[in-house]
């Protein structure tokens, strides 16, 4: 615990909570900002892979769960992130000028894609406003819940910009290509009954208490089972994206054969012979 408050001091955009301080392997990395309703800082873009690298390398973490602070879980990129991209003087060389608003762009993607680098299932928590950046937070986890009250939009339309941290990319592939179009050109706000019909999420809780508890339960379960095979599972799922069948085939066997003969799955065999839980060490 001693570790974890060390660790949370040097977040101003972040906190770290342990679910259980007791037995739970699932730890809570929640945004906040609360008074800003959570929009995503400069200092965020910097803290946040810092924070997943650190649960990833933690031998006590095998589940993160993403919440949020106060009333809403995301209200977008901070104004002030948005002014220090675009802050040069505009008498600056027009190539230097272009080549710096790159490597700004490709810095703040590499913060949300380290979702999907973690090794460890990501599961996502929402409540209230999930803008803007908050889709593209979501939308790279590996598993997403929300409250009732929770309401989402694609913003970026609205700001006069194109959408550019993993949006424009993941989402299609969660909830089709003509949702994910029609989303992102209106920027229109849809309930959390839309975004379960279009399986943006996986279920919709009555209230942020009920979701909290049931995200928990969802959490622990991953927690208790192999970390070699649910790692795996994610590392296979998100390679194969980007792969024909024969090629996906072909990298998860890849794969097994590197880490199928585990003690593991010793554990799973003779648990089940037992009749009881399996219990796995750490990774």
């Amino acid at each position: 615990m001693e570790e974890d408050k060390k660790e949370n001091e040097k977040y101003k955009s972040l906190e770290i909570i342990p679910t259980s301080p007791h037995s739970s392997r699932a730890f809570n990395l929640c945004l906040n900002r609360p008074p800003h309703l959570n929009a995503l800082s400069p200092h965020f873009f910097t803290e946040f892979p810092h924070a997943l690298s650190s649960l990833d390398q933690n031998p006590d973490v095998s589940v993160i769960i993403l919440s949020a602070a106060g009333r809403h879980f995301c209200s977008g990129i901070d104004l002030q992130a948005l002014n220090s991209i675009s802050s040069i003087l505009p008498s600056a060389d027009h190539g230097r000028i272009r080549e710096k608003l790159r490597r700004d762009i490709k810095f703040m993607q590499y913060a949300i894609t380290a979702i999907e680098r973690c090794r460890k299932p990501v599961i996502t928590a929402v409540h209230g406003a999930c803008v803007g950046a908050g889709i593209d937070i979501i939308t790279a986890c590996d598993l997403r819940f929300c409250s009732a009250d929770a309401f989402f939009a694609v913003k970026e339309v609205d700001l006069a910009i194109t959408s550019d941290l993993g949006t424009l990319r993941r989402l299609p592939a969660v909830v089709g290509f003509g949702n994910a179009t029609e989303l992102a050109l209106t920027g229109r706000r849809f309930s959390s009954s839309e975004a379960k019909e279009m399986g943006l999420v996986s279920k919709v809780f009555a209230s942020k208490e009920a979701m909290e508890e049931g995200v928990r339960a969802v959490a622990e379960g991953i927690a208790a089972k192999s970390p070699l095979a649910v790692t795996g599972t994610k590392a296979v799922l998100l390679r194969g994206r980007d792969l024909t069948l024969d090629q996906a085939l072909d990298y998860v066997a890849t794969w097994n054969s590197a880490v199928m003969l585990s003690d593991d799955l010793k554990e799973a065999i003779f648990a089940q012979s037992q009749k009881r839980k399996p219990l796995f060490a750490k990774l």
